[in-house]
C-alpha cells in the first residue's frame, strides 16, 4: 500500500480514537508531508501534528495513536529510509500499559471484536460491572461504556419534589370553599339547597433549567450530559436547556425530539460555538436579560454546568451569578473539576460564582448523576427560609480557597 492509502487508515484510525477529521485533512495531510522531510522522525510527526490535532485534549490521543499505527510493520514498509525513521516511534513498553483505553480498543482487528461478541457473558458479575461503570470518569470510558452510560442517563430521572403554586384544584378534602363552584351547584336547586365545594392548592414539579458550558475544557463532559438532559427533555414537562460558550444558545426545542441522534444533529446546525473559549459572565448576563422571566417563574431550579474557567473578568461573572441566585428557587453548581481531591478554587471565574450558588457538586460520572438525583430529591421543607449563605459543599471550598491563598 502506497504512503496514501496509509494516511487514509490513519484517518480513519484517529476518527476510532476519537479525533473527527475528513477527507480534507487526509489531503492536507499529503501536501504537509509533501513539504518536509519525511525521512526526519519529528517533521513526520509534526506535519501530520498539525493537520489533525485541534484541541489540546487530542495531543496525548494523537501521540498514542500514532505510535500504535505506525509501529505495524506493513506500514514501514514504504521505503527503507522511511521504515528506519519510523522504528524511532515505537511505544516503549513501559507506556504500552499508560495507553488510553480508545486507542488500544481502535487497534483490536475486527476478528477479535467479532470474537468478543460472541463470547458468553457470566451473569454472575453484571452488578459489579454496572457498579465499575458508574463510578468511571466520562473522559476515561470507551467507545462501548459510553454506549452503555448513555443508555443508563436515558432512564434515569430526576425526582423533584412537588412544590405549592397559586392555583387551586377541587378536591373533596380541601380545607378552602371553592365559592365559584358552590354557587354553580347551588343553582341545581334553585338556592333552596348549598352544597358546599372543596378546594386544594395545586401542587407540582418545578421548572428544570440547565445551563451547559460547551467550550473546549468541558468537550467530553458535555458531550455526555447532553444525552442526560435529551431524557430529562422528553420524560417531563418544563425542562429549558441553554448552551453557552463565547455565546448563550436556546437548545430546548432542538432536545425536544425523540430521536437523541436527530436531536444532537439539529445541535449541531444552530449552535456555532462548539469547542471554542468561555465567556460565562456575558453568557449568564444575555440569559438574565432574555430569557430569566420566561422560564424561571414558578420556583425553577437551575442547574450550571461549567468548570468556571471564564476568559473574562470576575465583577461582571459575580454579579451576573448573584443576580441569577435571586431568580431561581436553587442554583446547583455541577463542576467536573471537583472530582479531583486536592481542587482549589484559586481561578478568578471559580470564585466569583461560588458565593452565590446553594450547592456545588462533582459532574463526571453517573454516581454523581445519581447523587444528584436524590439531593434533589430532598427539597427544602415547606415553610423552611431559603438560606443566605452557601451550603456545605460551597463553605469547604471556599475556606479551602482561603487557606491556599493564606500558604
Amino acid at each position: 500500500m502506497s504512503l496514501a492509502g496509509h494516511l487514509v487508515s490513519f484517518a480513519r484510525f484517529l476518527r476510532a480514537v476519537g479525533i473527527p477529521n475528513g477527507p480534507g485533512q487526509v489531503i492536507d495531510a499529503r501536501r504537509a508531508l509533501g513539504a518536509v522531510d519525511i525521512t526526519s522522525r519529528d517533521d513526520f510527526y509534526w506535519a501530520l501534528h498539525a493537520v489533525f490535532v485541534h484541541r489540546g485534549e487530542q495531543r496525548e490521543l494523537f501521540r498514542q495513536a500514532f505510535g500504535r499505527f505506525w509501529r505495524d510493520p506493513d506500514r514501514r514498509a514504504l521505503d527503507p529510509l522511511i521504515a528506519e525513521m519510523l522504528s524511532q516511534s515505537q511505544i516503549p513498553e513501559s507506556e504500552k500499559a499508560a495507553q488510553s483505553r480508545r486507542v488500544a480498543e481502535a487497534a483490536r482487528p475486527p476478528e477479535a471484536e467479532a470474537a468478543e461478541s460472541e463470547r458468553e457473558v457470566d451473569m454472575r458479575m453484571t452488578s459489579s460491572g454496572r457498579e465499575a461503570l458508574s463510578r468511571r470518569d466520562f473522559e476515561q470510558m470507551s467507545r462501548e461504556e459510553e454506549a452503555e452510560a448513555k443508555r443508563l442517563m436515558a432512564r434515569l430521572t430526576l425526582p423533584l419534589r412537588e412544590i405549592r403554586t397559586r392555583r387551586w384544584k377541587p378536591d373533596p378534602l380541601g380545607h378552602r370553599v371553592d365559592l365559584r363552584a358552590t354557587l354553580k351547584a347551588s343553582l341545581r336547586s334553585s338556592g333552596d339547597l348549598i352544597p358546599l365545594r372543596w378546594s386544594s392548592v395545586r401542587r407540582r414539579p418545578p421548572a428544570l433549567v440547565a445551563l451547559c458550558d460547551i467550550s473546549g475544557s468541558m468537550s467530553t463532559y458535555s458531550r455526555m450530559l447532553l444525552h442526560f438532559l435529551h431524557a430529562l427533555t422528553n420524560h417531563r414537562d418544563r425542562v429549558h436547556t441553554f448552551l453557552f460558550g463565547t455565546r448563550l444558545s436556546n437548545a430546548t426545542r432542538s432536545l425536544k425530539y425523540r430521536d437523541v441522534d436527530v436531536a444532537l444533529a439539529r445541535l449541531g446546525q444552530t449552535v456555532e460555538d462548539w469547542g471554542g473559549g468561555t465567556r460565562i459572565g456575558s453568557s449568564l448576563e444575555t440569559f438574565n436579560r432574555l430569557w430569566s422571566r420566561r422560564v424561571l417563574g414558578h420556583g425553577a431550579v437551575v442547574l450550571l454546568i461549567s468548570d468556571g474557567l471564564d476568559r473574562e473578568g470576575s465583577d461582571v461573572l459575580g454579579r451576573e451569578a448573584a443576580r441569577l441566585r435571586r431568580s431561581c428557587r436553587r442554583l446547583i453548581w455541577l463542576n467536573p473539576l471537583l472530582r479531583y481531591e486536592g481542587f482549589s478554587p484559586l481561578a478568578a471565574g471559580v470564585k466569583a460564582i461560588l458565593p452565590h450558588v446553594d450547592e456545588f457538586r462533582p459532574v463526571h460520572n453517573l454516581e454523581s448523576l445519581e447523587q444528584l438525583a436524590r439531593a434533589l430529591g430532598r427539597e427544602l421543607r415547606q415553610g423552611q427560609p431559603r438560606p443566605n449563605r452557601p451550603r456545605s459543599q460551597v463553605s469547604k471550598a471556599l475556606n479551602k480557597s482561603g487557606s491556599a491563598a493564606t500558604a
